[in-house]
């Protein structure tokens, strides 16, 4: 080693903890030091780290996420399981609001109800109040989308 280029190196320098007060001592090159935080008051060595998850929220945020992406994924199912199915609300049609409340003024609920309202043809079912042509074309498109079969009297 070269002389005079090293510094000073103590054994017995004391170390003392901002947080807790705790002192040690250690072989160091300065002879007395303070850390923020030490082994004996740091959460993750104390037991106290899922406490503090909990604390800030991290853990709730978390579930609350699990349990809207789980109802999400339900719906869809719902959804895919309804599709085809005559019992289908007429509302997932997305009519105008003046159609939606024809329909349901003239006891049809359902795709399966209109569906069989149209077997009659295109005038069975411009004849209910307030149903007019392009809500009829407005549902056709969207029974199409869907995937239902039109009957032929209303194709």
């Amino acid at each position: 080693m070269k002389p005079g280029i090293h510094p000073t190196f103590y054994p017995e320098a004391k170390v003392t903890c901002a947080s807790c007060g705790r002192t040690w001592t250690t072989g160091s090159t300065k002879k007395e030091f303070r850390v923020d935080i030490c082994a004996e008051c740091h959460p993750f060595f104390t037991g106290e780290a899922s406490r503090l998850l909990d604390i800030e929220g991290q853990v709730d945020r978390f579930y609350k996420k699990l349990s809207v992406r789980q109802n999400y994924v339900e719906a869809q199912k719902v959804k895919e399981e309804l599709k085809g199915s005559p019992e289908r609300p007429i509302e997932d049609l997305g009519l105008a609001a003046r159609a939606n409340a024809s329909l349901k003024a003239a006891g049809i609920t359902n795709v399966g109800q209109f569906l069989e309202k149209l077997d009659g043809g295109n005038d069975a079912a411009l004849a209910i109040a307030g149903f007019g042509q392009a809500s009829l074309t407005a549902a056709k498109k969207k029974l199409r989308a869907l995937g239902y079969e039109l009957p032929e009297a209303a194709a």
